[in-house]
């Protein structure tokens, strides 16, 4: 029985999302102290000087650049399934390796909304990682607001317990200063690194949703929750910061979820009418290819933030040439 089985089984769909959301908005309001502190005080605020840190490569040269597209309903089975087509799972992770799952754990909202990564479709892969030899496998974010709260009411917590993760949670000494060489605004700025200490081997997991800024968050757009500080100044240049986290990061493959399309009113959503069924899990090597088959389903173009990292060589936006695997 799944972490949510118990508590809906008297209960059809609607009437539990229903009282979900009417859940989420309760713990919202009784949180609102903490959370005004929280966002007055935010965790990520260096208070001593560091070393600027930096990544390593977590991508898997052999492996090339593919893409895979599973169809299904069951993000269990299509997660599985894309997977497999690009040559299973240990062809990605070994023995010993310590994995980070990077969601998005954003905001204090139940899954079935759509706005955060599902907590099935972690649960899912942190188990496949984990039967293919992984020593740890970790799952974090650094949430818009409260993280206990976000993790827990998005079930990411559960699942990721559920599944044998270990969750980290942003505190004041998880954030790192970064630069990105050449980069115009990752300069010496906060990094939720904490999570990412050994770590060898890097999954973006993110959902398919419109975005009222840059149009669209995906793959790329998930980095940006790697990101400590007053990151809300780079709003007014996002395709530029979203270019600048992809050539930054380069991930061993990434997971754009749409099974479930948020098509409107996007990040945050907030009710079904802003769903749309779509049916389909995507993976890649090829984080810009990802965005540009999930732009596509959104119908949107070619957004500005993926043909700049096209232009800066991050990737493909033309994702029909790396011969998606259909299953």
């Amino acid at each position: 029985m799944t972490y949510q089985e118990d508590e809906i089984r008297n209960m059809n769909r609607r009437e539990f999302i229903n009282r979900s959301i009417k859940a989420s908005l309760t713990i919202a309001g009784l949180a609102s102290v903490g959370y005004v502190f929280y966002r007055n005080n935010p965790p990520e605020i260096l208070t001593a000087p560091r070393q600027n840190i930096s990544l390593s490569d977590y991508s898997i040269s052999k492996a090339g650049k593919k893409i895979a597209i599973a169809r299904g309903t069951k993000r269990s089975d299509t997660l599985t399934k894309a997977i497999g087509a690009l040559g299973g799972i240990e062809a990605y992770i070994q023995k010993d390796d310590i994995v980070l799952i990077k969601v998005n754990g954003a905001f204090a909202t139940p899954p079935e909304l759509g706005a955060t990564s599902h907590p099935e479709l972690v649960q899912t892969l942190i188990s496949l990682c984990l039967k293919a030899g992984a020593r740890e496998v970790r799952v974090s974010d650094n949430p818009i607001n409260d993280p206990e709260s976000c993790f827990r009411l998005s079930g990411l917590e559960q699942a990721t317990r559920n599944s044998g993760g270990r969750l980290f949670l942003p505190g004041k000494s998880s954030f790192s200063p970064i630069t990105l060489s050449n980069g115009k605004l990752i300069k010496n700025w906060p990094f939720l690194w904490t999570p990412m200490k050994n770590v060898t081997k890097l999954i973006g997991v993110a959902p398919l949703k419109d975005h009222h800024r840059s149009g669209a968050s995906m793959t790329m757009k998930n980095w940006y929750g790697l990101l400590g500080g007053r990151r809300n100044i780079f709003h007014q240049d996002i395709h530029t910061i979203i270019e600048e986290l992809a050539l930054l990061i380069k991930p061993t493959f990434v997971v754009l979820d749409a099974t479930v399309t948020m098509m409107t009113n996007g990040p945050t959503g907030g009710s079904l009418d802003d769903l749309k069924p779509t049916g389909l899990m995507i993976v890649s090597t090829d984080q810009v290819a990802a965005d540009a088959y999930g732009a596509e389903l959104l119908g949107k173009p070619l957004l500005p933030f993926i043909r700049n990292a096209l232009k800066a060589g991050v990737g493909t936006a033309d994702y029909k040439s790396l011969n998606p695997i259909m299953t």
